[in-house]
C-alpha cells in the first residue's frame, strides 16, 4: 500500500531526484559517498523558476523517475542576521507567488546535518523564491515574512513536483550569501570552496533522508 506521501514503502528502488541549478552544485552532489535507497539522479535545472518547472516536469514524465522523492538543493542566499557562509537552510516549507508547499521530514534532515557536519549551523524555516538575486532592502523586506533563506529555484522545483503526483519533496541549501556576506555576482560561488564543501557532504543526508521515508520500519 502507497504511503501518505503517495510511494510505495515496500519498494526500495523507488528513485531520488535532486534538483540544482548550476553545474557547480551538481558536481558536488554527483559524488556517491553513503548507501542510496535507490535509484538516485542529480538533475541540473538551469537558473530560475521558469527552468526549473521546465527540467523538473520533464524529469518526472519520464518511466524512470514516475514517483521520484524530489529534493532541491545547492546554494542559497540566507535573510537572518548573523548567517555565514557555509549556513545550512532546512525548509519547513517553501513559498513563491503560487502559495507554499509544505517539506517531509524537515526534522530529521536537521537533525542529521548537525551530526554530520558539527560546527556548521543549520537552520530551519521557510525558504522563499525569487526570479533574481536578493540583495539589500529587498532582502530585509524578505526576512519580515519570516522566510529563512530565498533561492531562485526551489520554490518553482517542489511545487512542480507535486503537481506532477503525491510524493516527498524537501529543500536543503548551503548559504553563500548572507547579510554581512553579500556576493558581488553569481560567479564569485566559484570560489566558494568552503561551501562546495559542505555541499558535497549533504549527500550523504539526502540518502538518509530517502531510506527514512521510504523503506520499511523493522
Amino acid at each position: 500500500m502507497a504511503d501518505a506521501a503517495g510511494t510505495d514503502p515496500s519498494k526500495p528502488d523507488t528513485p531520488l531526484l535532486i534538483a540544482c541549478a548550476l553545474g557547480i552544485e551538481r558536481f558536488a552532489l554527483r559524488g556517491r559517498r553513503g548507501e542510496p535507497a535507490g535509484p538516485v539522479t542529480v538533475l541540473r535545472t538551469g537558473m530560475g523558476p521558469a527552468n526549473a518547472e521546465r527540467a523538473v516536469r520533464g524529469a518526472l514524465g519520464e518511466d524512470r523517475h514516475r514517483g521520484a522523492a524530489v529534493v532541491a538543493s545547492g546554494f542559497c542566499a540566507g535573510l537572518t542576521p548573523g548567517m555565514s557562509p557555509g549556513d545550512l537552510v532546512v525548509a519547513e516549507e517553501t513559498r513563491d507567488a503560487h502559495g507554499a508547499t509544505p517539506c517531509a521530514g524537515t526534522e530529521l534532515l536537521s537533525d542529521a546535518l548537525s551530526r554530520a557536519l558539527p560546527g556548521h549551523r543549520v537552520h530551519t524555516g521557510p525558504l522563499t523564491g525569487s526570479d533574481h538575486v536578493v540583495r539589500g532592502q529587498e532582502r530585509a523586506e524578505l526576512r519580515t515574512t519570516g522566510a529563512v533563506g530565498v533561492d531562485m529555484e526551489s520554490a518553482a522545483t517542489l511545487r512542480t513536483a507535486l503537481e506532477a503526483g503525491p510524493r516527498p519533496v524537501a529543500a536543503v541549501r548551503v548559504v553563500v550569501d548572507a547579510p554581512e556576506h553579500e556576493l558581488v555576482r553569481i560567479g564569485t560561488v566559484r570560489g566558494g570552496i568552503s561551501a562546495f564543501r559542505v555541499l558535497r557532504a549533504v549527500l550523504p543526508v539526502l540518502y538518509e533522508w530517502h531510506r527514512s521515508l521510504l523503506l520499511p520500519r523493522r
